[in-house]
């Protein structure tokens, strides 16, 4: 019950062809070959000149001041909105104490 069930292997059918007997070659030390040298991939040179590296400069510099820029508008705009919902809120509790004093 706890012994694994192993197949059986299948007996072969049809013709059985003889191994074929492999003769070994000699080898001669002393004469090896050089290894193929395989040419390293060309990849373009980038050239770092001072005007590509002002126009880099310039370039980050800009994509900074925008994101800046963003992020500093929305965190006015949810600054404003907590402003304007603090207000409402005073004038709802305004109204409804005055409400509450006139009966």
């Amino acid at each position: 019950m706890f012994r694994p069930k192993l197949p059986t292997m299948p007996q072969p059918t049809g013709t059985v062809i003889p191994p074929v007997v492999i003769e070994p070659t000699v080898i001669t030390p002393g004469t090896s070959t050089p290894p193929a040298t395989v040419p390293a991939p060309t990849r373009p040179m980038v050239q770092l000149t001072p005007g590509t590296a002002l126009a880099l400069v310039g370039g980050g510099t800009a994509v900074v001041l925008v994101v800046g820029a963003v992020l500093v508008s929305l965190l006015l705009a949810i600054a404003i909105t907590g402003a304007s919902v603090a207000v409402c809120a005073l004038v709802i509790r305004s109204l409804v104490n005055a409400d509450a004093k006139r009966r």
